[in-house]
């Protein structure tokens, strides 16, 4: 194992990478403890508040990550070592920046709703992609050892980019990810029918396109009934187990009334001078005597 590591790691100058790879994988695991036991209300770190304003720790991740950015630039050619350490920081805060995704992209705190899973995709994406650069594959299979004479090289990676940005406009995000790296991937989604929400499927699929085709409609709808559901709910199993539940309600702080409890209006009984305020207003105002009804 520690040859395996010396051979494919550190005489390949992947220790950086691999430094933020662990780091990125660790802080996202101890940050998701960290927030499942503050929901579960048990004796642990609570949130990080100034006054009444809640910090998120998206702020602490964007001063770690442009922490470790800096630091990473400055101390490349200084040492390996401190390197891979400015490289962790920098996973670190990256791993705080991409758990709270969701509420960059919304602009609102959705953390704990449906659109809180964003976040967990962003994890997964970065984690995976990390993983498959740290094995030595090459983006859209160029390695950059290209000369000023060899055209294929950079013909091959235009062909790949094209059938990657037709890949996710079918709306089949993983496949053109991994596509990205292994190249095959993107030829099959960019041949097979797009999904049905897919901004592909509404250009070319949908009733208002140009051209309706409702057969590779229907045929899409039938295959994200019959394969693409199972895959999403197994997905999705796999991201409570790591994240926590996201479509459960909020639970209550102790300060707030039970949920469904509605507190009585009480109407506060008007005073002996507002009733004889009253009396005296239903008077005429210049005789004294009581208006005629």
């Amino acid at each position: 194992m520690a040859d395996w590591f010396n051979e494919r790691v550190v005489d390949a100058h992947r220790l950086p990478l691999f430094c933020f790879f662990v780091a990125l994988i660790t802080a996202f695991l101890c940050t998701r403890v960290n927030v499942r036991l503050i929901r579960a209300r048990t004796r642990w770190f609570g949130n990080v508040s100034v006054g009444e304003m809640h910090i998120h720790h998206v702020v602490f991740g964007v001063v770690l990550t442009l922490l470790g950015g800096v630091a990473g630039l400055i101390l490349s050619g200084v040492s390996q070592g401190w390197y891979s350490f400015s490289s962790a920081v920098f996973g670190v805060g990256a791993a705080l920046v991409l758990d709270e995704f969701a509420l960059i992209l919304h602009l609102r705190d959705v953390y704990w709703q449906e659109e809180g899973r964003t976040s967990v995709d962003a994890v997964f994406v970065a984690i995976a992609a990390t993983g498959l650069l740290l094995f030595g594959l090459h983006p859209l299979g160029w390695d950059g050892g290209t000369t000023a004479d060899d055209w294929t090289a950079p013909a091959f990676l235009v062909v790949n980019l094209v059938f990657a940005v037709i890949t996710l406009l079918k709306g089949k995000i993983w496949s053109g990810l991994l596509g990205l790296f292994v190249p095959p991937s993107l030829y099959v989604g960019a041949v097979r029918v797009a999904r049905p929400g897919s901004p592909w499927a509404r250009w070319f699929y949908s009733e208002r396109a140009r051209r309706p085709r409702p057969r590779l409609m229907a045929k899409a709808v039938h295959r994200e009934e019959r394969w693409r559901r199972p895959v999403i709910r197994v997905k999705i199993a796999v991201q409570e187990f790591v994240s926590g539940r996201h479509d459960l309600p909020a639970p209550e702080s102790p300060e707030s009334p039970v949920r469904g409890h509605r507190r009585r209006a009480v109407v506060p009984r008007p005073r002996r001078g507002a009733e004889r305020g009253a009396e005296r207003a239903g008077r005429h105002w210049r005789s004294g005597r009581p208006r005629a009804r």
